[in-house]
């Protein structure tokens, strides 16, 4: 009988991660692959991007809705409580074999605590990172805590796994899943990528998105606003603004986007998502990424271009020498842009290495997935690291 991995997905750029493993997982004789879209793939507001993984080809098994119209921190809240619920229902309909979840997120925060009640293994990727700004990242630690199975991007976040407790035969560092889309994704050329956007590059082109940074003491529009000032300063520049997940205070800064794209309509572009085709296409012509988007850390400095992470959103995990970290005032993120382009910064990009490896990590996670035994993984033993002198 082939084993049943579930995958789950709630949002654009989770998919963009996970698309090749779910291949992998497709195309294996000896598995079968399920999937769960939920969260911002089922919102018209986010762009329906459920779409895009049926256009790929894949079957959605189940899909659970659980977005209010509220993104205040009740409402987030109780779209915690309606995954949960439907959650119940999606696994045990399904019945998975193991689950596998990625990152950080509320949603699948829901997800984990649904298939520890339901007793199903959980194969958790991109645990052990931090990112001090938001509540993703104690979500994320939580989340490797309800898991049995942790696939990390580096030997840092592994020791970091371990240190929650969990037992070192259990945790894998494979790479960064961002690699694998940028190696086995065929990438458009510029004319079709322009055709396909609906604008023309300009002498300069920067890629920007801005999350709400969930646990900081500044309002996101008003940190949104200092990006936006600063780039309107900008000549000869193309933006292309990709929008905010569904997080606390999202819809604000989607509105604020909307507002500054509909006043300079030949010189800036908002999409809802990209898609993983599209979003890696334009990082090939791009001068930089601008924002705090976890792609301009991850893959980004694969393509030799420079990223922009404002505030803190982003902190604590390992970044290539690419990333110019400034704080979300406009002065330092005006002084951040003169940067990208200076030409020692420009140089410099030759040299960068991406921390997150070079591809691969699909097939390593697959292999254990296909091969580990799960008849010993539910009922977990803590793992007390031997002291040091």
């Amino acid at each position: 009988m082939k084993r049943k991995i579930c995958v789950l997905t709630g949002t654009r750029a989770e998919y963009g991660l996970l698309r090749w493993l779910m291949t992998d997982v497709s195309n294996d004789a000896a598995l079968e692959l399920q999937v769960i879209a939920t969260g911002a793939h089922l919102s018209p507001e986010f762009g329906l991007t459920y779409r895009e993984i049926e256009a790929d080809g894949f079957r959605i098994d189940r899909k659970v809705e659980m977005l209010l119209s509220s993104d205040s921190p009740v409402g987030i809240t109780k779209s915690m409580g309606l995954g949960l619920s439907g959650y119940a229902d999606a696994l045990s309909e399904l019945r998975p074999d193991v689950l596998v979840l990625i990152g950080d997120r509320y949603e699948t925060f829901s997800a984990a605590a649904a298939a520890l009640v339901a007793k199903i293994p959980v194969a958790h990727l991109h645990g052990g990172e931090i990112t001090e700004g938001a509540f993703d990242d104690a979500l994320r630690h939580a989340i490797s805590k309800l898991s049995h199975l942790h696939f990390v991007a580096l030997d840092d976040y592994r020791r970091r796994v371990i240190q929650l407790g969990e037992r070192p035969e259990s945790v894998f560092t494979v790479g960064g899943l961002g690699i694998d889309g940028m190696l086995r994704q065929p990438l458009l050329s510029r004319d079709v990528l322009e055709q396909s956007l609906g604008l023309k590059f300009n002498r300069r082109n920067l890629l920007v998105t801005f999350h709400p940074a969930t646990l900081e003491n500044a309002s996101p529009e008003a940190q949104m606003e200092e990006l936006l000032q600063a780039l309107d300063a900008l000549e000869e520049t193309q933006l292309i603004f990709t929008m905010p997940n569904a997080d606390t205070g999202g819809r604000a800064l989607m509105s604020m986007v909307d507002k500054f794209v509909a006043a300079r309509p030949e010189r800036a572009k908002a999409f809802a998502s990209l898609g993983q085709q599209r979003y890696l296409s334009c990082l090939q012509f791009v001068d930089g990424v601008v924002g705090n988007s976890s792609s301009g850390v991850l893959e980004a400095p694969s393509f030799g271009i420079g990223t922009i992470d404002i505030g803190g959103r982003q902190r604590g995990r390992l970044k290539a020498a690419s990333v110019i970290e400034c704080a979300p005032q406009r002065e330092q993120i005006a002084a951040a842009l003169k940067r990208i382009y200076a030409p020692d910064f420009q140089a410099s990009l030759r040299e960068v290495k991406n921390p997150y490896g070079d591809g691969g990590a699909s097939a390593r996670i697959l292999s254990v997935l296909r091969d580990c035994p799960l008849d010993a993984l539910i009922m977990k033993r803590f793992y007390d690291q031997p002291e040091t002198v």
